[in-house]
């Protein structure tokens, strides 16, 4: 990451903060730059967990719980209030569970996300959460990846959930959010899929262009093979039983009080991050 972007990030989250009269929370970077296989014009896909204060909650009219600012220069940010994002936890909601373990911190002032971490292992779904990375490799299997020409590039995009599949049955925990470590997990060493994978990712991080081409055989049998197969095993998973929801109202009320939070040292990625 180049510095001049990770300060426009920071300096983009301090204007957030003033506008819109919230506080951040946890700021990361998502999408392809923690995964681990950006591109050299891709997003910078920067998203955050926000609180507003105390007099804001009390209302009896429904407010918006989300802050969105359109994408410029390669920056596409936005963020959830807290209230929201642990309503979706306790549903076990991938994205913001990715978020929590993003390689890339811009902003991680209050001690809030690391008490989310913690209690993670208690809330965590295998069944939802295969069933959200299945419905994402089906979707983007189906869009791209049909036929004799394919987006050659998209192959990443249906490998990485069809990975975490084999992830949460293999370890009933969150898979990672970074590709590699999925691939040096799962895949067979000096296997065929492997080398076709290295070579597709060697050419990612390098600024290959990777358009249509040639479908890549190996590739897609895996992958017909393994949607086939998390189709059955999803709908044969049972429902978690985790229910933290004192914890959860609890946390969330400490962090209405800036002074009951325990702070942290800032986390950055800083300029010589992914």
């Amino acid at each position: 990451m180049s510095s001049s972007y990770h300060q426009q990030i920071v300096t983009e989250l301090e204007r957030i903060e003033r506008e819109d009269n919230v506080r951040i929370l946890y700021a990361c970077e998502s999408g392809s730059r923690a995964w681990g296989f950006p591109s050299k014009d891709s997003d910078y896909d920067v998203r955050f967990i926000y609180i507003r204060p105390e007099e804001w909650y009390l209302s009896i009219f429904d407010k918006r719980d989300v802050i969105e600012r359109p994408i410029s220069d390669r920056l596409d940010i936005n963020g959830w209030d807290l209230r929201k994002a642990l309503n979706l936890f306790r549903k076990s909601n991938p994205p913001l569970l990715e978020w929590l373990q993003s390689p890339i911190v811009y902003r991680e002032n209050y001690a809030i996300a690391e008490q989310i971490r913690r209690i993670s292992p208690l809330t965590f779904s295998p069944r939802s959460c295969m069933h959200h990375y299945l419905h994402m490799a089906k979707g983007n299997y189906r869009e791209y990846l049909q036929g004799d020409q394919v987006k050659i590039k998209k192959y990443f995009y249906v490998l990485r959930p069809i990975l975490a599949c084999e992830w949460i049955e293999k370890y009933n925990s969150m898979p990672p959010i970074e590709f590699a470590r999925l691939v040096d997990s799962l895949v067979p060493k000096e296997s065929e899929l492997k080398a076709v994978i290295a070579g597709l990712l060697d050419r990612k991080r390098a600024g290959d262009e990777m358009d249509y081409e040639l479908r890549i055989n190996p590739i897609n049998e895996f992958l017909e093979n393994r949607i086939a197969y998390y189709e059955r095993a999803a709908s044969s998973m049972q429902p978690s039983d985790g229910d933290q929801d004192q914890r959860l109202d609890e946390l969330f009320r400490s962090a209405l009080n800036p002074s009951t939070v325990p702070c942290r040292m800032t986390k950055n990625s800083g300029p010589g991050g992914n």
